[in-house]
């Protein structure tokens, strides 16, 4: 059979027709690798071969697409590809091709990562760690990269996080609240030892004021359920559970 027509299409392809009425998708690499021309002569095996040219430079082409949307790690687009259904070899193929071009570098992606992760979240640097660990990254790169979150950056995020969790956790005092304030840090991914070190500039004491004004709110509140000393111990558990004293 013989190529009879062209129709250009989207993403650098071709439908190419046949005279015996049939046709193909191919991207112009490999239009131009076997030569396409114009009434030239195609038997069944090599239109098999192109069809599995074709099917690899189909692989690379979603991958680059993906790519451009959203950086990934190797691991990332290895395992998205395969939710594709691609098999290994043409996905093995693409991922070495797109190496070679630049477009897949697992050190780089640790680093776009890091600084957008510092940017536009208040991750610290252990959670960040794991996080790229999980997506493939090696140990080497990632301790390697990670040295770009400073100590002084994370004091700043450290200090902003706990006034922000001062400002919204006015009813609680004390203990309770600073070992609070601590384990949201560390789950965040902040060193414990760093995290301890800067909550020592802050005045975690009991403020009588404070514990008055919610012994007098849970008084209102309970005293709709509770009486006598069964309301007394009410109030004082709760008024614990946020770190608060009050002797009425």
């Amino acid at each position: 059979m013989k190529v009879v027509k062209y129709k250009k299409l989207s993403n650098g392809r071709y439908k190419v027709q046949f005279d015996n009425g049939r046709d193909m998708e191919l991207y112009e690499d490999v239009i131009l690798k076997y030569e396409l021309l114009l009434n030239k002569q195609i038997d069944s095996s090599k239109l098999f071969e192109m069809s599995q040219y074709n099917q690899e430079w189909d692989v690379y082409y979603v991958a680059l697409k993906t790519l451009r949307a959203r950086y990934k790690s190797t691991k990332e687009l290895r395992e998205w590809l395969f939710s594709k259904n691609y098999p290994q070899e043409l996905v093995d193929k693409a991922i070495c091709k797109l190496r070679n071009q630049g477009y897949v570098d697992d050190r780089n992606f640790a680093k776009s990562y890091i600084h957008s992760q510092i940017a536009t979240t208040m991750k610290g640097p252990n959670k960040i760690r794991k996080e790229l660990s999980s997506k493939g990254v090696e140990d080497a790169i990632i301790i390697s990269e990670i040295e770009v979150f400073d100590q002084k950056t994370q004091e700043e995020k450290i200090r902003k996080l706990i006034a922000k969790q001062l400002q919204i956790n006015r009813s609680r005092g004390g203990e309770v609240l600073k070992k609070k304030i601590a384990s949201d840090l560390v789950s965040l991914g902040y060193d414990i030892f760093l995290v301890q070190q800067l909550l020592l500039e802050y005045d975690f004491s009991i403020d009588s004021s404070l514990a008055k004004k919610e012994y007098d709110k849970l008084y209102r509140r309970l005293s709709r359920k509770y009486t006598g000393k069964e309301l007394e111990y009410k109030i004082k558990e709760k008024l614990y559970q946020k770190g608060l004293y009050y002797e009425n």
